[in-house]
């Protein structure tokens, strides 16, 4: 089924040719066609009409049919003459100018993403892909030339330079690249880690494999300036886990003694020994002996 827009305006009916009048008139006749396919209550309003060619005209009529908003009913009539009766050509269903519809077909080939392929899945390239070029133009890889050359093989196909610029850009910014969260807090680049094997060919100034098991990127392709924390040069202080306290003091260490004289105190820094109270006829009362043994003296007699 055709399913191309209708034009918003349709190109104008010339009122003379009395052929197009005729057409432009058989609207009853169109509706009818409409409702015999799809029923007249998924026929809607009569809503204009597009001029085909010179004998055929098609009626538009609105769909009422449930999730069809903005198509239409479209019915193509024609005659072959004033003397001829006109005869319905075809009925179907469009989309309007507001109609939704799907997008623009994309063939399969050009709609896989990096990713989507899976177990048993085939992606065949196109004989005109651009990414690669005849093997006998080279690969512009002296290593891989050299190689084919000395063993008398070589590929049908290679890589362009193009394609491989691309390679090297997308992988360059991709996960394992230098730009990566992982390689600015790394201590060193890829390109000096023991566990880096360089790629071989044009591309082992900038790319490698990562042979570190541990590391996050094991087993991936990486940038030279890419880097973890997994790096074969990397130092840590090695330090006690348990926290010690400072020294205070060494007792192992040889220490010099030297005596010195006790202070002489001046005579007016020397303390005057305490008198010893005075006992006085003052010592009377109930609480005087109690007193008087506090002291350590003779009870004195009370008062007659």
């Amino acid at each position: 089924m055709n399913t191309t827009p209708i034009p918003e305006t349709a190109p104008p009916l010339d009122p003379a040719d009395p052929v197009l009048r005729q057409l432009s008139e058989a609207v009853e006749l169109a509706r009818s066609a409409a409702d015999e396919v799809a029923g007249a209550e998924e026929v809607g309003a009569h809503v204009g009409l597009e001029l085909e060619d010179e004998a055929a005209v098609t009626h538009l009529f609105d769909a009422n049919t449930p999730g069809y908003g903005g198509w239409r009913w479209a019915v193509t009539v024609a005659s072959a003459g004033l003397e001829y009766d006109v005869t319905v050509s075809e009925v179907v269903l469009l989309p309007g100018p507001d109609a939704l519809v799907a997008p623009e077909w994309v063939p399969w080939q050009q709609r896989v993403q990096a990713g989507d392929l899976g177990v048993g899945d085939l992606m065949p390239t196109a004989p005109d892909d651009p990414r690669l070029v005849p093997g006998y133009l080279g690969s512009d890889d002296l290593l891989v030339e050299d190689t084919a050359m000395d063993v008398g093989l070589g590929r049908v196909r290679v890589m362009s330079r193009s394609a491989r610029l691309d390679a090297a850009s997308r992988w360059q910014s991709g996960e394992f690249g230098p730009r990566s969260d992982m390689a600015r807090g790394a201590p060193g680049q890829c390109g000096t880690c023991g566990f880096y094997l360089p790629l071989a060919g044009a591309l082992s100034a900038a790319f490698g494999v990562c042979g570190n098991e541990i590391a996050p990127a094991d087993g991936h392709l990486v940038h030279a300036e890419y880097g973890c924390g997994a790096h074969s040069e990397a130092e840590v202080e090695q330090i006690s886990p348990v926290l010690v306290a400072d020294l205070i003091y060494d007792d192992n260490a040889m220490l010099d003694l030297e005596l010195i004289d006790p202070p002489t105190l001046e005579p007016d820094l020397v303390e005057a020994p305490v008198a010893e109270p005075e006992i006085t006829d003052a010592w009377v009362g109930e609480d005087a002996a109690a007193e008087a043994r506090e002291y350590g003296m003779s009870e004195p007699e009370a008062e007659g």
